[in-house]
């Protein structure tokens, strides 16, 4: 196995949340048009997001999550990608990303994706990462697949929006599965 890497490429860097960064997380979790994706009920404070940022160790095994920003060679925020609901024992996560309306289409979640996959299964010891996507987001479907993700199953009515309920599927990649792509490389 090959040793950690930085989380760069030429044009974006992963890297830990900052005190500089609550406006920009306050608008990606308080936007209301996410959170018909997520479980998300209600806004997050200023005061909620500094203790975050002040208490969290950025640790997936001691946090059980791993929030990533996503900041473009601009300097500026593009995104914010996380790992969430970790099993330890299992030794898988789900990713959830947004890329600002601005910085899409320019394979920004991609890159964010291939360096997160690649901190997971190289360094993290992952073994599988997943994804809750609804039906209708085709850009997202697309990316995943893209992404060499596999579409095991849909689960019928599975997220309530004002719209009604939505379909969702489940993206998996499995370490083996990242290796032998890499390896075909």
């Amino acid at each position: 196995m090959k040793l950690a890497q930085p989380l760069h490429t030429g044009t974006i860097l992963l890297r830990a949340p900052e005190p500089e960064d609550i406006d920009e997380m306050l608008s990606f979790e308080n936007d209301e048009s996410l959170w018909e994706n997520s479980c998300t009920t209600g806004p997050y404070s200023r005061y909620q997001l500094k203790k975050y940022i002040a208490e969290n160790q950025n640790n997936l095994f001691a946090d059980g999550q791993l929030r990533l920003m996503i900041e473009h060679a601009s300097g500026n925020v593009a995104g914010i990608v996380d790992l969430f609901s970790f099993d330890a024992r299992h030794k898988r996560a789900e990713i959830g990303i947004v890329i600002k309306e601005s910085y899409r289409r320019q394979d920004i979640a991609y890159n964010a994706l291939s360096l997160l996959e690649r901190h997971c299964f190289h360094l993290l010891g992952i073994h599988q990462l997943y994804a809750y996507i609804r039906t209708d987001n085709t850009a997202c479907l697309n990316l995943f697949k893209k992404l060499g993700y596999t579409f095991s199953a849909t689960l019928k009515d599975w997220i309530y929006t004002s719209r009604g309920y939505k379909d969702i599927c489940i993206a998996q990649k499995l370490q083996i599965n990242y290796m032998k792509d890499i390896e075909g490389k």
